[in-house]
C-alpha cells in the first residue's frame, strides 16, 4: 500500500526557515506529478507548489522568490524549502502527488497527512 508521509513542520519566527519533507512509502512504480497544498483556519486549500520531472516548478505567486520545490526520484520524495517565512505563511501544509502503484497499472490520487507550519511575527 502507497502511503505518503511528511515531516519537518514546526514554529518559526518571521524571516526564519523551515524544509519540508514528503516521502512515498510502499510498492511505487512511478510518480507524475508531485504538489504542496496548504490551508490556513478559515480559508480554502492553496496549491503553494508543484512540480514534473523535465519541466520548471511552478509556485503560487505569493511563494515566488521564497519556496523551492524540489524531487529526488530514487527516493521517491518531494521537499518544500521555505525561506523568509512570513506570518500569512502559517498553515497546515500537505503534499500530494499522482502516482502508479507497482501491484495497480492505474495511476491514482494521494496525500500526505498534513505538517503544521506556524510563523510568529
Amino acid at each position: 500500500q502507497v502511503q505518503l508521509v511528511e515531516s519537518g513542520g514546526g514554529l518559526v519566527q518571521a524571516g526564519g526557515s523551515l524544509r519540508l519533507s514528503c516521502a512515498a512509502s510502499g510498492s511505487v512504480f512511478s510518480i507524475s506529478v508531485m504538489r504542496w497544498y496548504r490551508q490556513a483556519p478559515g480559508k480554502q486549500r492553496e496549491l503553494v507548489a508543484s512540480i514534473i520531472t523535465g519541466q520548471s516548478p511552478d509556485y503560487a505567486d505569493s511563494v515566488k522568490g521564497r519556496f523551492t520545490v524540489s524531487r529526488d526520484n530514487v527516493k521517491n520524495a518531494v521537499y518544500l524549502q521555505m525561506n523568509n517565512l512570513k506570518p500569512e505563511d502559517t498553515a497546515v501544509y500537505s503534499c500530494n502527488a499522482v502516482i502508479r502503484p507497482a501491484v495497480v497499472a492505474t495511476w491514482r490520487d494521494y496525500w500526505g497527512q498534513g505538517t503544521q507550519v506556524t510563523v510568529s511575527s
